[in-house]
């Protein structure tokens, strides 16, 4: 058996993708770096220990097209595929971008929500990260050996949704039924299906959090977060697992975030 391992990680370009890339990286990990910005998806390559060993395809996840190609030169450069990473999403709306609008920090009560940000939002969250599944798995059954792992990117969201966030609260709800039914598919093929549940990590989208966060009793409570590096680290430990080892579902957030006991 191959102990060369090569991952896919989608949202490479910053945040917790980033930081992931650079940890897989550093154990010895070939990587597949997508994302839509390439210059930033440079930057990851040469923060990674091994940039030589670091395939960059920019493009658009949530376009079935391009999602089929990036697992074609994935497969064309490294031979196999050991890890999808669909670390990639779209943040909660109220971090919403709008073509032409620049950034919104207004919260969408759902009576407001605008049809075009909650596709968007189902688009990269849900959508993209079916597409990428469904191509893992046809490498994963096809391999020799067979088998391999996903990790979803999942959200407290999907078990406590924050105020006035229906699209990202959907959206990754759904994210844990992909993981599961992914879960349950890939048992007989050793494919391995994990969701990483991350609340308060502090990438720029959370930043914001430690200035004030909607509750639902409409205060605004400046929360804590913890370094990203520590979730990164959390993926280098679950892909290193053998395919025979499944950890469905794990929870990493600052120990002071509202989650627990409902605030």
């Amino acid at each position: 058996m191959s102990t060369h391992k090569v991952a896919i990680i989608t949202g490479a370009s910053s945040g917790i993708g980033r930081h992931s890339a650079i940890a897989l990286s550093a154990a010895g990990w070939s990587l597949t770096l997508t994302a839509r910005r390439l210059a930033q998806l440079e930057e990851t390559k040469d923060a990674c220990a091994n940039p030589t060993s670091c395939l960059l395809v920019a493009g658009d996840i949530t376009d079935e097209e391009f999602v089929k190609s990036l697992f074609e030169q994935t497969i064309k450069k490294f031979g196999r595929l050991d890890l999808l990473f669909n670390a990639s999403f779209f943040p909660n709306e109220t971090m919403a971008v709008f073509p032409n609008a620049g950034m919104s920090d207004k919260p969408h009560p759902i009576e407001e929500m605008p049809l075009e940000l909650f596709t968007s939002v189902v688009n990269v969250n849900l959508i993209a990260s079916f597409l990428c599944t469904r191509e893992a798995f046809k490498i994963f059954k096809s391999q020799t050996p067979t088998g391999g792992r996903i990790i979803n990117n999942g959200s407290l969201a999907a078990h406590v949704p924050r105020p006035h966030s229906a699209a990202y609260a959907c959206s990754k709800h759904a994210v844990s039924g992909l993981t599961t039914s992914s879960a349950i598919e890939g048992r007989q093929f050793d494919i391995s299906v994990t969701q990483i549940d991350i609340g308060n990590a502090h990438t720029s989208m959370a930043a914001g959090h430690t200035l004030g966060a909607l509750q639902p009793d409409g205060r605004r409570v400046a929360e804590p977060t913890f370094d990203p590096v520590h979730v990164a680290e959390t993926v280098v430990h679950i892909a290193s697992l053998p395919n025979g080892v499944t950890v469905l579902e794990i929870n990493i957030m600052a120990t002071g975030a509202p989650y627990a006991g409902r605030g």
